[in-house]
């Protein structure tokens, strides 16, 4: 290879390297690069997940905690309104008893003062339904005024005795009623405040279940959050060990890049060509430049040829196109679709034979892709050779 072609091609490939920016699917170490790029682009993300991940479980935890203690002052709410709910209840049933006690004793008071009354009228009506004139003669009849004085005296006695008595037994009653009255007024009292009670205890209640529901919602999610945050990390390994990978890659294809500009060149004249080659170059610059202009078609032919003839590629057209990760047709399933339908153009059928037979637009270069700032090399049409 003459020393100013050489020299081209180190050029080239020494600033492919510098800028690290490849032709997608066309050059596996540029190609390597971009990957690595993305990997280290994507672990980052990942990383920014798993941190967001964790604070939103620290707020979850803190969450959880807070509810926990709300649950606490909740429960020990309840036991004091179901303690307060229940002494109410004992004191309405004392107040019950107090009352059904006050009323045998008002109906006892009220029978006592039935009967004295019912007993006066007795004593008065024998007193005066037998006339004046009978009661007269039992006064008179006495032996001597002393003794007449005498039971005038005891008649008035019983008469006030009477009086005296009923009196004393209506007041009784009337306390005894106003002590039921008194009784009833606080028993309703405390039928109100066993409702307000019973009332609280529901919303108390009430609460202690949301925040029951509340907390098992949020252990749930703190536990979906740690699975998450397990999953990011897992993740994030595996990121890390496909960054060294590519890394490792990254300098191979590098080594192989330089080795590359240094080697030996075959002449087209020392290529065979074998049957089929023609088919398969055609359709690769259909897939690659099927839309560009014939110079474009022919500049990827000769990318092809040019690897061909390159001592650290394949030495056959087969090769060179179907080797790992090179054309990104042949991963994709374009080309192999291309083949089967034939649907290379004639255009590209030209620039496959002129290809093959030497005709050469791009010189010693062995890449291309679409422009890119920073990137030097021959513009044609909507590719960059170099």
């Amino acid at each position: 290879m003459k020393a100013e072609v050489k020299g081209w091609l180190v050029g080239i490939l020494t600033l492919s390297m510098v800028v690290g920016i490849v032709p997608a699917g066309y050059v596996y170490a540029t190609s390597t690069q971009e990957k690595l790029n993305q990997a280290q682009q994507e672990k980052k993300e990942t990383q920014s997940q798993l941190q967001e991940t964790k604070e939103n479980l620290e707020e979850l935890k803190e969450e959880k905690n807070n509810l926990e203690v709300q649950l606490n002052e909740l429960n020990h709410k309840l036991t004091e309104v179901s303690n307060n709910l229940s002494d109410l209840e004992g004191q309405i049933i004392s107040k019950e008893e107090e009352i059904e006690i006050t009323q045998k004793e008002l109906d006892e008071a009220k029978i006592t003062e039935r009967d004295q009354y019912e007993s006066m009228k007795v004593r008065i009506r024998f007193m005066y339904e037998r006339n004046d004139y009978a009661l007269l003669e039992t006064l008179f009849s006495s032996g001597s005024l002393g003794a007449a004085l005498n039971k005038a005296d005891y008649v008035k006695q019983i008469a006030e005795y009477d009086r005296e008595k009923l009196t004393e037994y209506e007041a009784t009653r009337k306390m005894i009623e106003e002590e039921e009255a008194r009784l009833q007024e606080e028993k309703e009292q405390l039928d109100q405040l066993k409702l307000q009670v019973e009332k609280e205890k529901k919303k108390v209640n009430s609460y202690v279940k949301q925040t029951a529901t509340n907390i098992s919602a949020t252990s749930g999610q703190i536990s979906d959050a740690e699975a998450k945050a397990l999953a990011y990390e897992a993740q994030i390994k595996e990121q890390e060990a496909n960054i060294e990978y590519l890394k490792k890659k990254l300098a191979e294809e590098k080594a192989l890049s330089n080795l590359a500009a240094q080697s030996k060149w075959r002449d087209i004249s020392e290529v065979s060509f074998e049957e089929g080659d023609r088919k398969l170059l055609a359709n690769i610059i259909y897939c690659e430049a099927g839309g560009e202009p014939y110079a474009g078609q022919l500049a990827v032919g000769a990318v092809v040829i040019n690897r061909v003839l390159s001592g650290v590629f394949p030495d056959t057209v087969v090769g060179v196109v179907y080797q790992n990760n090179q054309f990104s047709p042949v991963a994709s399933g374009r080309l192999a679709l291309a083949l089967a339908e034939d649907r290379a153009t004639a255009a590209c059928y030209k620039a496959a034979d002129e290809a093959m037979a030497g005709q050469n637009n791009v010189g010693s270069c062995v890449f291309f892709r679409t422009p890119i700032e920073g990137l030097n090399g021959i513009r044609i049409g909507n590719h960059v050779f170099y």
